[in-house]
């Protein structure tokens, strides 16, 4: 769920910045899973002032050009070449300067530099509409009808909109907080601050009378049915404000009506639906079950079947609208809607939630009305919309408003004890910050007693209808944190669980390796002083020596696994045995200044040729990514991921990477270097891994994480980026990952090039993403999006040039 901080402004003075706004309502239960700064104009205009064109000539070598010089506010005029058929002298112009940054309509951006264009110079660059993102239209340059002077930023003429949007994680029972307002009033309590809301006047008619009859035949399944029939509508589009509102919240404006919908339900959580009124048959609105399988086209022109169940709006010929799910493709509002019976109801939870299971629909409507509306906020939605409607699309009330609500739902009534208050919570609360806190939640506090009071709960908070709801409900706005831990808290009764047998592990890992073709070693503890000292890595001051040596080969314990590990591999390439797959589980030995310490590791070599040659393909040596690949399968069979990576270009290797466990280095893989194996006499390439076995014990879990498959396709896109070769792989995969979301499922590298098709230190990554949606098919619009938003997170966080 996004949530606009300029809107909950709105209702609630907010001077705390978006992550101080975050962490409030993250602490109180309302978990901010992300925040998105919202630019109503790519960019911003920003580096986009209004100029004066002065003279403007034909361009001396080229016939469509125009050279130009233009005021800019900036002392000398600038000369500008400029390829507009309209452009003129002394028009007023917006000029995109020199440094700026364009972000096109359907384009990628691209940074204005002072340039020569067919042997003129051009500093900036006069814009159109497309070129701004504001428009789509490229007929010519933007002349402007204004007084503001030159150098003034465009932002001045053009309002942008800058907003923060948070992405709410919102849990099932919080259906009260599934709007503006319902955060606006966590917020209230949390902060101690009033909310403004905006009253609403009763309805006037001011059209031609146009009344419905309206029915309600199923009270129990819609305990509330409001509407009101509004007249002289003009379908347009939105002003500016309502279309930056709903693209801050990722929708897409369609039309000033539906657009009043949607506006109503994200701020105020109450859905309304909106019929095209010259469509509905008898002058007739019936809300009642139609029979199972019955047919009826709904508005993505789908036609279903219904199972008798879900609540129908219909008129006296049939079906308009599965009542709180989905609108029917015949009754909705066009382009051609001169006026609408706009409905607002409460329905039962029990019954949209059945409804839109059956026919696999889930709408934002659906969603809301499935957890539970406010009962009381259905008259006051309607107001608020006809009033918009009046403002925005010039329409009339047309109609008394009706309301139905035979049974209006009742206040629910909590007995609460303060003694149950401060045993659930751990630590005694005052009674006056008890009674503080509940009505800072709307929760009236009456029948107040030493030992307790009765809670009275508005029907809105769905969630809150036991004891240990109010509970909950002080403690997450008291706050967690300030709720002290005991000194007498101990958790060496807790047992880990399951028990972890390092022994059953160790062989686990084994059967792993040797099903992949690796042979299991054994080598000697004991090694030679001479590894250490001239080794370049190893420290031989730290060397445990032993007091009663045999023989100087043997003289000290080793700090590694290597040395030994070369020594088999010596062993056997010198016996023509050359291509090898070796590890090994072994202890290594350091002097501390405590004494001593050891420390387990596994060791993984490789060496000769990952395949033999063949009458298919020649002989294919090892490689980086056969160890690598090697790593990444443990890993997995031990439920752990690599957090980081960075290279390494050190002892003992020509080249490698280090890996990252969390906060805690796993160990370093890479190509050892040539003078360490000619220190065992290996004369050929080994690859080599030291991995940490003791935090891998420590870390693994037996837990299998497991994800249901979509039913919707998978989209492939790919790109090409051109980066500097000091920026490794992970960091581009943790900027795609961040930039992608939730609907980036995995990435892949198809293509890797270093050469002279490039600048010097740089590298060429060719990248496949693999795009899934849980909820529904992707959208050629949607999947755009996303690629636009990957780009400019590679290039804005790693410099990386897109190539096409």
């Amino acid at each position: 769920m996004k949530i606009s901080i300029n809107r909950l402004k709105k209702y609630i003075a907010l001077t705390e910045s978006p992550d101080e706004i975050a962490d409030l309502l993250t602490q109180s239960g309302l978990e901010v899973e992300g925040i998105e700064e919202f630019i109503s104009i790519p960019g911003g205009l920003e580096g986009i002032v209004i100029g004066e064109v002065l003279t403007c000539e034909k361009h001396p070598d080229a016939d469509k050009l125009s050279l130009t010089t233009v005021d800019i506010g900036a002392g000398e005029p600038s000369q500008i070449v400029c390829g507009a058929p309209n452009v003129a002298a002394g028009q007023k112009v917006l000029v995109a300067t020199v440094g700026a940054t364009l972000y096109p309509t359907g384009g990628d951006s691209f940074t204005i530099k002072k340039a020569k264009i067919r042997g003129q110079v051009s500093e900036g660059m006069i814009c159109a509409e497309d070129e701004l993102g504001i428009g789509t239209s490229h007929d010519g340059i933007m002349v402007l009808d204004t007084d503001l002077p030159t150098g003034t930023p465009a932002s001045e003429l053009i309002p942008v909109t800058h907003d923060h949007v948070l992405e709410i994680g919102l849990t099932p029972n919080r259906a009260d907080a599934a709007s503006h307002l319902g955060v606006a009033r966590d917020l209230k309590a949390l902060l101690g601050r009033p909310l403004c809301i905006d009253k609403v006047s009763d309805l006037t008619l001011e059209g031609d009378r146009k009344e419905l009859e309206i029915s309600v035949a199923d009270a129990a399944d819609c305990p509330r049915y409001a509407g009101v029939v509004v007249s002289d509508l003009k379908v347009a589009p939105s002003p500016q404000w309502l279309q930056d509102f709903l693209r801050a919240l990722d929708l897409e404006p369609i039309n000033n009506v539906v657009d009043i919908t949607n506006f109503i339900l994200h701020d105020l959580g109450q859905p309304l639906h909106a019929f095209d009124a010259d469509k509905i048959a008898g002058g007739k609105i019936i809300v009642k079950k139609l029979p199972k399988d019955s047919k009826f086209i709904t508005l993505d022109e789908k036609e279903r079947k219904l199972s008798g169940e879900e609540l129908m709006i219909c008129d006296a010929e049939g079906g308009m609208c599965i009542g709180g799910i989905f609108g029917g493709k015949g009754s909705g509002v066009s382009d051609h809607t001169t006026s609408i019976f706009l409905e607002s109801a409460y329905f039962s939870p029990d019954v949209i939630r059945k409804g839109a299971q059956y026919h696999g629909l889930k709408t934002d409507a659906s969603f809301r009305f499935e957890r539970g509306t406010d009962p009381n906020m259905p008259v006051y939605a309607l107001k608020k919309a006809v009033e918009l409607l009046q403002e925005i699309a010039g329409g009339k009330v047309s109609s008394e408003m009706v309301d139905l609500y035979p049974n209006p739902i009742a206040d629910f009534e909590i007995d609460v004890e303060y003694g149950h208050i401060n045993r659930l919570i751990g630590k005694k609360i005052e009674p006056n910050q008890v009674k503080s806190i509940l009505e800072g939640l709307d929760i009236r506090v009456e029948n107040e007693t030493e030992e307790g009071f009765k809670a009275i709960v508005k029907p809105y908070r769905v969630d809150v209808i036991r004891e240990a709801d109010i509970i909950e409900e002080i403690l997450r706005i008291y706050g967690f944190q300030q709720v002290e831990l005991s000194e007498n808290l101990k958790t060496d009764y807790l047992a880990e669980h399951p028990v972890k047998d390092l022994n059953k592990l160790q062989y686990r890992l084994s059967e792993i390796l040797g099903a992949q073709g690796y042979q299991e070693m054994i080598t000697n503890s004991l090694t030679k002083p001479v590894y250490a000292e001239k080794s370049g890595f190893l420290d031989s001051n730290l060397n445990v020596e032993i007091y009663n040596k045999l023989s100087e080969d043997l003289g000290v314990m080793r700090q590694s696994l290597l040395f030994t590990g070369l020594e088999v591999l010596a062993h056997n390439i010198n016996r023509r045995q050359s291509d090898l797959k070796f590890f090994e589980f072994g202890t290594v030995y350091q002097k501390t200044e405590a004494g001593y310490q050891e420390g387990r590791r596994l060791a993984i070599f490789h060496s000769g040729n990952r395949s033999a040659e063949s009458w298919l393909e020649p002989a294919r040596p090892f490689g980086f990514a056969d160890l690598y690949a090697t790593i990444e399968r443990l890993l997995d069979k031990l439920n752990l991921q690599i957090s980081n990576s960075e290279m390494l270009e050190s002892a003992p290797f020509e080249y490698g990477l280090r890996l990252m466990l969390g906060q805690k280095e796993l160990g370093t893989l890479g190509l050892v270097k040539d003078s360490l194996l000619k220190m065992t006499e290996v004369r050929q390439e080994v690859w080599y891994a030291d991995l940490d076995w003791d935090l891998l014990c420590k870390k693994a879990s037996g837990l299998k994480q497991y994800a249901e498959i979509s039913k919707f396709p998978e989209v492939r896109r790919d790109l090409s980026l051109v980066i500097d070769k000091a920026v490794s792989y992970a960091k581009v995969k943790e900027v795609a990952e961040k930039a992608g979301g939730k609907l980036l499922r995995r990435i892949g590298v198809f293509d890797v090039y270093q050469g002279d098709k490039i600048d010097a230190g740089k590298k060429a990554y060719a990248l496949s993403f693999h795009l899934q949606d849980q909820e529904k098919t992707l959208t050629d619009k949607v999947i755009d999006k996303t690629m636009h938003k990957l780009m400019e997170a590679f290039q804005n966080e790693v410099g990386a040039v897109i190539r096409s």
